[in-house]
């Protein structure tokens, strides 16, 4: 099955690609992970990317699409994929349809998390992530087990700058002019499906289940 997973920050995508991964037994495919790795393991396309990051330019579509067809081509990710952090743009998606169609493949469907700006920000506004490895926890809904440390390695945890409420808004109101015209593109082609994302993770877990449920017996 292949998936992509759309929606506004803080909708809960990211949290929800790892379980259904789990679930599914395919690869979560986020593209910030992609790029550190390809980058990480000095690759052509990551080298590529590596100079414009370096510049502070964002990375072309045609590089990120290069090293997402790389990541797709891997054994794990044979039997499908949830891509999580991709497209952002309707060039994107066109290019991502473009690269799926040259390798015999098609997107089953494009699952978009649906909230509330309240519950955003909320949920933003109580996002810390650990120094050491990017562990990402929630004071509402993950807590650590312990205040301000990392369960996982004992760093210390911090509230990333776009996380704070300055700077919430701002992400919103860029998403909404970037990405929400991916909805009417991918209604257009029949793939598109709404979840609600208000719940917290188990009850979002369940509803995320009961849509793909369907699809696993293709």
């Amino acid at each position: 099955m292949n998936l992509v997973f759309l929606g506004p920050p803080g909708a809960g995508k990211g949290t929800q690609a790892a379980r259904l991964s789990g679930m599914l037994g395919i690869p979560q495919v986020s593209t910030g992970d992609i790029l550190r790795a390809a980058i990480a393991a000095s690759k052509p396309l990551g080298l590529e990317a590596d100079r414009y990051m370096r510049a502070g330019d964002l990375v072309p579509d045609a590089v990120m699409i290069g090293i997402i067809a790389e990541r797709l081509q891997q054994p794990d990710a044979a039997v499908g994929f949830i891509l999580d952090g991709f497209p952002r743009t309707i060039a994107q998606a066109e290019g991502l349809e473009a690269m799926l169609a040259g390798m015999g493949r098609r997107l089953d469907r494009v699952i978009y998390f649906e909230a509330s700006e309240a519950t955003l920000i909320r949920r933003l506004g109580n996002r810390r992530v650990c120094r050491a490895a990017g562990h990402i926890y929630n004071l509402l809904s993950s807590p650590p087990a312990h205040p301000g440390v990392c369960d996982l390695d004992g760093s210390p945890l911090y509230m990333r700058d776009d996380d704070r409420p300055e700077t919430v808004l701002r992400r919103l109101q860029v998403y909404r002019e970037q990405t929400e015209p991916l909805l009417a593109f991918y209604e257009a082609r029949g793939l598109f499906v709404r979840v609600d994302a208000e719940g917290d993770v188990g009850a979002v877990a369940a509803a995320l289940a009961a849509l793909v449920a369907p699809q696993r017996t293709r």
